[in-house]
């Protein structure tokens, strides 16, 4: 069975516990720690195990970031779209990454998730603001809720998807590159004459 390392990076508070803990239900995990879970599962039709590392509470300890980041396969950046200031982070956590597997010679699968979209009234980042750094970063984006359990698996799939693309040599492209394509076709047919 193929084993994917998924790193689930961001500031406290965003949701990065609570989203694994949506995934993986029968896991034990502590507030506050860094926890390493492993979880079976189907993607595709294909069963594998999910090693997931979240990261909580130990945001600062950059030597041990720095590892869990050289050793993972995908990486999921998580913000709350209730707080500006996590989503600025975002930015960081993937200088980082670059930084840190800059000698890579594959692709870093990435994917860009803001957490608690069902908390609508409180929102303070706008979807176009994060499709716009998904555009930068030419990445994938996704909203999540852990409190719905809106889009949690598919979050964690896609980053797997990401990763046996990139193990087979295939390149991966984001959604919107295929949604800018099809618009691009569907304007090319529709010429008023």
């Amino acid at each position: 069975m193929m084993l994917h390392n998924l790193v689930v990076l961001g500031d406290e508070n965003v949701g990065k516990i609570e989203l694994a803990m949506k995934l993986c239900p029968n896991q034990c995990i502590q507030p506050s720690t860094a926890d390493l879970i492993r979880e079976q599962a189907v993607v595709d039709d294909e069963p594998c195990v999910l090693e997931i590392l979240v990261t909580a509470g130990l945001e600062q300890y950059t030597t041990v970031r720095d590892m869990w980041i050289r050793d993972g396969e995908g990486f999921l950046l998580v913000y709350s779209v209730t707080s500006r200031k996590t989503f600025e982070s975002i930015r960081k956590y993937r200088d980082q990454i670059l930084r840190i597997r800059s000698e890579s010679d594959r692709p870093t699968p990435l994917m860009i998730v803001g957490n608690n979209c069902d908390r609508i009234v409180e929102r303070e980042v706008s979807r176009e603001e994060a499709f716009l750094l998904a555009r930068e970063f030419d990445c994938d984006l996704i909203d999540t809720s852990h409190r719905t359990d809106v889009n949690v698996q598919r979050a964690f799939y896609e980053v797997v998807r990401m990763i046996r693309a990139s193990q087979n040599g295939i390149l991966w492209q984001p959604r919107w590159k295929e949604q800018d394509k099809e618009r691009k076709t569907k304007r090319q047919r529709c010429s008023i004459q």
